[in-house]
């Protein structure tokens, strides 16, 4: 999962994809013209270009559980919920699919001021508070002789075939434990404007014993469970003893420059995280606390 996506080179940018498969990388090649509302940037503190008046968002347009144009994702959610803690009249969005680019052409251009969801640790974009924590997940059908695994390492796992998006951190932990041999492969890139989320495709793979398990992350595996109705055994798997972490906090981005934009946003966080975690669940997101325990209201 996170690298450390960049806003302003490309190579870096193309971790930003794997960071974005858990928050997940989904989305097209371009700029999408249609529904920009961004306003040219007003004043908000002293030397910040935050707009005072209206919330705008930079999203992908299609991403869902995260941003979605009909407004249906989680981020979406988050975002009407900070326009009002912040005295914003609306929400407007700039809608670029998350691509290498997507900060330099959204938040660097000062198009907009706040990206809903954003992996802690990079010093480029400022990050806020993490407003949740979740983690990559083991995700199989009830009764399927997988109870009890808890890591990547358990040799139950072994000759299974088990989905993973290419390139994001649980491959390096399979390819430790040789369970990329039998494993399907789903890739990193797609475009969700003409085919499915590999989320969602890899949870009907799997119901339709196409696979044995997936390894994905945790928010894209609970809402697509939930989705379409899956009995299915969701493990966050915080109890890996060596390769890539597999939990991650999750913050707001916003630009460098603002400060204060950044200080108002933790106390908003603060103030509502009883309210941010009861949106995260509707939308069935494992989210862990600091000890790796389950958050369930």
């Amino acid at each position: 999962m996170p690298k450390h996506p960049a806003w302003v080179d490309d190579m870096i940018d193309r971790d930003a994809l794997k960071l974005r498969f858990v928050l997940p990388m989904l989305g097209a090649l371009a700029l999408l013209p249609s529904n920009v509302q961004a306003q040219d940037a007003g004043l908000g503190a002293a030397g910040e270009l935050v707009d005072p008046d209206i919330l705008r968002v930079c999203a992908d347009p299609s991403n869902m559980p995260f941003t979605d144009e009909s407004g249906e994702g989680f981020e979406n959610r988050l975002a009407e919920l900070v326009a009002a803690k912040t005295g914003r009249k609306s929400v407007a969005y700039t809608w670029f699919p998350v691509v290498a680019g997507f900060v330099r052409n959204t938040l660097a251009a000062n198009r907009c001021d706040i990206i809903m969801g954003y992996a802690q640790g990079d010093e480029l974009v400022q990050n806020t508070n993490a407003y949740y924590r979740s983690s990559y997940v083991l995700v199989h059908p009830k009764g399927n002789g997988m109870e009890g695994v808890e890591t990547i390492e358990d040799p139950k796992l072994t000759g299974k075939k088990i989905g993973v998006v290419e390139s994001t951190p649980p491959t390096a932990n399979m390819a430790a434990n040789k369970l990329l041999r039998t494993a399907k492969i789903y890739p990193l890139a797609v475009d969700t404007r003409l085919t499915a989320s590999m989320g969602e495709v890899m949870i009907k793979d799997m119901l339709a014993g196409k696979i044995d398990a997936a390894v994905m992350w945790g928010p894209m595996a609970g809402y697509y469970a939930k989705e379409l109705g899956a009995d299915l055994t969701i493990v966050p798997l915080v109890k890996e003893k060596t390769g890539s972490r597999m939990s991650y906090r999750i913050t707001m981005g916003v630009r460098p420059s603002d400060q204060e934009w950044k200080r108002t946003l933790n106390r908003v966080i603060r103030e509502n995280q009883a309210e941010i975690n009861r949106i995260l669940l509707d939308y069935n997101v494992p989210l862990i606390d600091e000890h790796d325990n389950p958050i369930t209201q």
